[in-house]
């Protein structure tokens, strides 16, 4: 339990990411986001020239 603490303390004293690294995270997780929308969507489109 003593640890539990010791985590928690040593997580509320880590220093919090600034915006820059905040905004660079978000920017890269929709740009993975929109990379596998396409790359589904491509997917389908072959699907259906091929089956048509």
């Amino acid at each position: 339990m003593e640890t539990a603490f010791d985590d928690l303390v040593r997580l509320l004293k880590a220093p919090q990411p600034g915006l820059r690294e905040r905004s660079s995270a978000f920017l890269f997780q929709m740009l993975g986001s929109l990379a596998t929308g396409l790359a589904i969507g491509l997917g389908i489109a072959l699907g259906h020239a091929i089956a048509g």
